[in-house]
Order: C-alpha cells, then sequence, then structure tokens
C-alpha cells in the first residue's frame, strides 16, 4: 500500500488512517494509531499555516487554542522507536519557507504577537524574555511539515526516523513551543470575559 498524506483536509486524512489502520503491518512501530493521529493533526496544522493568509488573527488564535493541546497530547503518545538506518533522515523545510511563514503569521498578528515567557530552556530560566507568537508558530509548523513529508516517503527507514525526529524535538523544540503559546492565547481570547481587579471595581464607584 503506498502512502500518501500531502496536506488535504481533515476529513480525507481521517480516511487515510482508517484505511491504513486496517492494513497488517504485523509489529511495524510506524504505523501504530498514536502515529497516525500524530499524522492527521500534523497535517491539519500545517494545512492551516500555509493557508494562513487567508484566516483573521482571531481565526489563528481560535484553531491554535483547540489543535495546541491536542498536538501536545499526541506528542506525549508518539512511540519510541530504535531507528535502524538514521542516515535516513532529512529535513526538508528552509530558512526562506521558515522566514515567509513567520512574516505572514507575524503581519496577519500584529500587536498580538510579542507576548513575555519564562523560558525554562533559557540561561537565565527566572528571567523574562520576549517571545513571538509567530515564531513559536513557524518553529511548530517546521517540525510537523518535515515530520509529514519524510514519513509520506513510505520507507521503512524513512519512517522510523520521521517517528523517531518527531518524538525527540517534541521533548526538545515543538513540545515547547506549544506551552509557551497556550498561555498567551488564552488570555488574547478570554481576556474580555475576565472581571477587573476588586480595587478598579471600587474606583469605578467613586
Amino acid at each position: 500500500m503506498r502512502i500518501l498524506f500531502q496536506h488535504t483536509d481533515l476529513k480525507n486524512s481521517l480516511t487515510f488512517a482508517k484505511i491504513l489502520s486496517m492494513a497488517d503491518y504485523n509489529e511495524d512501530i510506524t504505523v501504530r494509531k498514536s502515529v497516525l493521529e500524530m499524522l492527521t493533526i500534523a497535517n491539519e496544522y500545517c494545512y492551516f499555516i500555509q493557508n494562513v493568509e487567508n484566516k483573521t488573527d482571531h481565526g489563528i488564535l481560535e484553531f491554535i487554542y483547540r489543535i495546541g493541546p491536542l498536538m501536545y497530547l499526541k506528542g506525549t503518545l508518539i512511540p519510541g522507536i530504535t531507528v535502524q538506518n538514521p542516515e535516513a533522515n532529512e529535513r526538508f523545510v528552509t530558512a526562506e519557507e521558515w522566514e515567509n511563514t513567520f512574516y505572514v503569521l507575524r503581519k496577519k498578528l500584529g500587536t498580538k504577537d510579542e507576548f513575555w515567557i519564562i523560558d525554562p530552556q533559557y540561561i537565565n530560566e527566572n528571567e523574562p524574555v520576549k517571545a513571538s507568537l509567530a515564531e513559536n508558530l513557524t518553529d511548530i509548523y517546521q517540525d510537523m511539515e518535515d515530520f509529514i513529508l519524510l514519513y509520506q516517503k513510505n520507507t521503512l527507514a524513512a519512517r522510523e526516523n520521521a517517528v523517531n525526529e518527531c518524538r525527540n524535538l517534541f521533548a526538545t523544540h515543538w513540545g515547547y513551543r506549544i506551552t509557551n503559546l497556550m498561555p498567551k492565547i488564552h488570555h488574547l481570547l478570554h481576556e474580555s470575559e475576565q472581571e477587573p481587579p476588586a480595587f478598579l471595581q471600587t474606583l469605578d464607584n467613586l
């Protein structure tokens, strides 16, 4: 069976996953349900980012608000794998593609893009550092796109490397990016619903 996982809509991705899961792959870890589900979510994410010029800033925030926790959950379920041919590993997203994606996202998000975080990967982990929604989203896109493109080469060596790299990068890269994003996005979507501090309410009544 030839594996095709070009960027399609979620319905087609799920159909693909269902068909593939019925195949007899015996002990092949690279086609476990958890891997196929990660592919499906990665595909949906990349398809959205590649069409982000047609989205509003609010639409982008709502999409990440919903898919971000799901991506993180699926990342925790990626199985460990012993790679037989590590030389088959590849990266596909170029620096130019990364920059183009980043600038489109930053333009869309405007003043909402920058925020401050405490980054445990930063050398001074107790000091806040300035972060960018667009930068974090683009970093996630790069890892997900590389995962999909390597996996769909559909050799065992390529699939093993794709799964292993996605798992490793979850631990060291894109997993951190999701946890950086979610508090800020939650705040942006819900700040209008929050009650002002008690002292401000008192001032309003003066």
